[in-house]
């Protein structure tokens, strides 16, 4: 597997914020990370940065505020997961209404990677969103995670599956799997190509 190019870059953990407007300075572009809380988003991070920069869980829903990594081009912006957590129900809202206001109202967000699981059907909170960033008109990258857990003709079938059943182009969509590295560095290269060109 090629090495993903994160791993040759400085990486800043900013800090942990619950305000889903936090000014960052100075500014860059800021890629938010979305998706549902069991879709393996720290693992990803992980595997993009090539070490253990955010933690990850048996557990879903650990992460709880907006979580702020900077590289030299552009800011990552790691958010809890929406859908099922092993959290309280006022905490759950919590997140929701930080993730909704982070998607819905932060003008300085240039970009969304977003995660979907190989092997679930879009989700009615994964459709809101879909209608959320259409809506916001922003640049979305997907990463459907996971990949390792099917075998490779399924994993063709379905990609088609949820490329259709959420109105992406074939260009927007990429499999990956933070346990075998599949597909890490071409999704890193992509981000990073993102960030250069949004902040040319």
């Amino acid at each position: 597997m090629k090495p993903a190019p994160f791993t040759e870059l400085a990486v800043e953990f900013v800090g942990s914020f619950p305000d889903a407007t936090h000014r960052l300075e100075p500014r860059l572009p800021e890629i938010a990370l979305l998706g549902r809380s069991n879709v393996g988003k720290s693992s990803l991070l992980n595997a993009l940065f090539g070490r253990p920069l955010a933690k990850t869980s048996n557990t879903p829903g650990r992460t709880a505020l907006l979580n702020v990594f900077r590289l030299p081009t552009m800011y990552l912006l790691d958010l809890p997961g929406y859908g099922f957590a092993r959290v309280s129900h006022g905490e759950r809202e919590r997140y929701q209404r930080l993730v909704k206001g982070l998607m819905e109202k932060r003008t300085t967000l240039t970009g969304v990677l977003w995660l979907l699981d190989i092997r679930h059907d879009p989700s009615p909170d994964d459709r809101a969103y879909a209608g959320t960033l259409a809506d916001r008109g922003l640049p979305v990258l997907v990463a459907v995670t996971k990949g390792d857990k099917l075998p490779f003709a399924q994993r063709r079938r379905r990609l088609a599956e949820l490329t259709r059943a959420l109105a992406l182009e074939d260009d927007q969509i990429q499999l990956t799997s933070s346990r075998t590295g599949e597909g890490i560095a071409d999704l890193a290269a992509s981000l990073l190509a993102a960030g250069s060109k949004e902040g040319a």
